[in-house]
This record gives C-alpha cells, sequence and structure tokens, in this order.
C-alpha cells in the first residue's frame, strides 16, 4: 500500500551552497574577481527569490520483480511502474518498499530562465547554476521525508537513483510522473525526449531496506538531508542511535 496522499509540499529553502553554484559554474579553483562574485551572489539571490520549490513524495511496497525481454524488471504495488535492468536488480535487492518523489521549481524560475537567455548569457548561466544547486536541494528535502518515513517503519534508506543512472531509462519517466500525478499537481511536462518541463525538475527513487545499506548514513554530519530532517528535532537519527 502507498504511504502518503501525494499531497504537493513546499520547501522552504533560504539557501544554497555557493561552492556548488560554482561546481555547476565549472569552477575548477580559479581566482574569481570580486565583481563576478558580486554577480554570483546577485544571482542566488534572485533564484531564490522567483523559485517556488515544491514536490510530490510517495512510498509503495516491493511487488514481486520479473523479466521483461530478457531484462530484470522491478515493480512497485499499486502502480504500473517497470524499474527495469541490472542497476535495478542491483538496487532492489532486499528493498522492501521504495520511495518514490519529484520536484521542481516551478513555472517561475523557468521564465526567469528564457528571459536571462535574451537579456546576458552570463547571468543566465549563473542563474542555471543556482538552480541547478537548488533543485538538488529540493531532492534532499523530499529524501529526507522518506527517511522519516523509512525510520518510523524501522527501516533503513539507501541513496536516491534518478532516471538516467546506470541502465534505468529515461523512459520510465512519464509512468513515473503519472504515478505521482505530477503534471497536475506540480504543473511537470514531458518532450518527446523525455524532458521535463520546468528544466529545473527532479524525480528519484529511494530504496527503504530491512537492514543498514553500504551507503546508509552513519552519522547526521555530512548527511545531505540534515538541514530538512524531520528526525533529529525528536531526538532519533535514522541509523537507529539517539541524536
Amino acid at each position: 500500500m502507498a504511504a502518503g496522499t501525494g499531497e504537493v509540499l513546499s520547501f522552504d529553502i533560504p539557501s544554497v551552497d555557493r561552492g556548488e553554484v560554482l561546481r555547476y559554474l565549472g569552477h575548477a579553483g580559479q581566482e574569481v574577481d570580486p565583481a563576478l562574485e558580486g554577480r554570483i551572489d546577485a544571482g542566488v539571490e534572485r533564484c531564490i527569490a522567483v523559485s517556488r520549490p515544491a514536490g510530490v513524495v510517495r512510498i509503495f511496497e516491493c511487488a514481486e520483480a520479473g523479466e521483461k525481454d530478457g531484462r530484470f524488471v522491478g515493480r512497485l504495488e499499486g502502480t504500473a511502474l517497470e524499474l527495469p535492468g541490472e542497476s535495478m536488480r542491483a538496487y532492489l535487492a532486499g528493498a522492501r518498499a521504495v520511495g518514490v518523489f519529484a520536484v521542481t521549481l516551478g513555472m517561475a524560475n523557468e521564465r526567469e530562465l528564457r528571459r536571462l537567455s535574451l537579456t546576458s548569457r552570463v547571468d543566465e548561466l549563473i542563474f542555471d547554476a543556482a538552480s541547478s544547486a537548488l533543485v538538488e536541494r529540493a531532492a534532499d528535502a523530499a529524501e529526507a521525508r522518506v527517511v522519516r518515513e523509512a525510520a518510523e517503519r524501522g527501516l533503513y534508506t539507501n541513496y536516491r537513483f534518478s532516471p538516467g543512472y546506470g541502465d534505468l531509462p529515461l523512459s520510465v519517466q512519464p509512468t513515473l510522473l503519472a504515478t505521482l500525478d505530477a503534471q497536475r499537481r506540480l504543473g511537470i511536462a514531458l518532450s518527446s525526449t523525455q524532458l521535463m518541463t520546468p528544466t529545473k525538475s527532479v524525480t528519484a527513487l529511494v530504496g527503504l531496506y530491512g537492514a543498514p545499506q553500504e551507503r546508509t548514513r552513519l552519522s547526521c554530519k555530512g548527511c545531505i538531508c540534515h538541514d530538512f530532517c524531520l528526525l533529529r528535532p525528536t531526538g532519533r537519527t535514522c541509523y537507529g542511535k539517539r541524536h
């Protein structure tokens, strides 16, 4: 049975890591002059101001896996979603359930990207990099919801896995988004090449397991979900120890 109602979640994300923005800009340690630093700070501030990070998160029990055209196919109860390939065979091994989510920064972000493409290539690149960092923060926030659900079930999570990783094809996107009713709830549409609009959108899976996984968090320090964790305020952690 699916957990959660699929309601739209709004994420309050007041900042992004400046280092991540620089990474998306291709920064390799070279000196950044003060004028460019100012433009980067302004671009990040503008990105946060116009974006509306939101998402839908649902959790489904694992159904019996099978094969299709000679390939492994993972399945989730109550959905038409099929997760083919060797990456999914390894990822789903031992999984009891899977969190499925989609997040987006919204169409206001998309319109600002288009506007900047007509006015300033530099500012467009900065805004695009800031948006990439921000949507990943939204994905962290969505993942934190799955981590809490797993902990409440006495389960452990693995790292998130998106279509396009490994041999999980982008062709699963239409069914994944339909499973979440993401077009109606979040306004996410797909092109004929499976690219999402708004472009700053992310879909992902998070496995739930009965035992700690290799990538299970062993401490709160450095955890990508740290800022959005729903367990730490209660004194609990997702790895079974008191905080």
